[in-house]
């Protein structure tokens, strides 16, 4: 995986805390769980036009 360890993992996640702070780390959560629920769900929409698009092309 990129060749990321549980070392650089670890060492990441201390400097977001340093950064943001232990009170702040909830809300990123929260806001990134959001927008990676809203990106699956604006792909999943577009995959579902264009499946619908193709049924009524081979049905024509």
């Amino acid at each position: 995986m990129f060749g990321i360890g549980m070392p650089e993992l670890i060492i990441i996640l201390v400097i977001i805390l340093i950064i943001f702070g232990a009170g702040k780390l909830p809300e990123i959560g929260a806001g990134m769980g959001k927008a990676i629920r809203n990106f699956k769900s604006a792909t999943d929409e577009e995959e579902k036009k264009d499946r619908e698009k193709e049924k009524i092309e081979n049905n024509t």
